[in-house]
């Protein structure tokens, strides 16, 4: 799977995280500082599992529930047109 940002999506780090711009709709999506580091690693090619499985180095979440917050990101960045998802 690669994960690359839409064209007009800027992402820039802020205190609490990152926020991205969708630059076509003027709209923005906040993340927060785990958020922001699994896209990060999603957009450098990192895969799914392995991102959930540096969640779980991070933070104290299940392998389970990190695989799926993994993709609930990826749903939900997806869904509002910020990523674009290639096999």
């Amino acid at each position: 799977m690669k994960l690359t940002l839409a064209r007009d999506v800027t992402l820039t780090d802020i205190d609490s995280g990152a926020v991205l711009l969708d630059g076509r709709r003027g709209r923005y999506w906040q993340l927060n500082h785990s958020g922001a580091g699994v896209l990060r690693q999603l957009l450098d090619g990192t895969a799914p599992d392995a991102a959930a499985a540096g969640l779980c180095a991070a933070a104290p979440v299940s392998d389970d529930q990190a695989r799926q917050d993994v993709q609930a990101l990826i749903d939900a960045l997806s869904a509002a047109q910020l990523v674009e998802v290639a096999s």
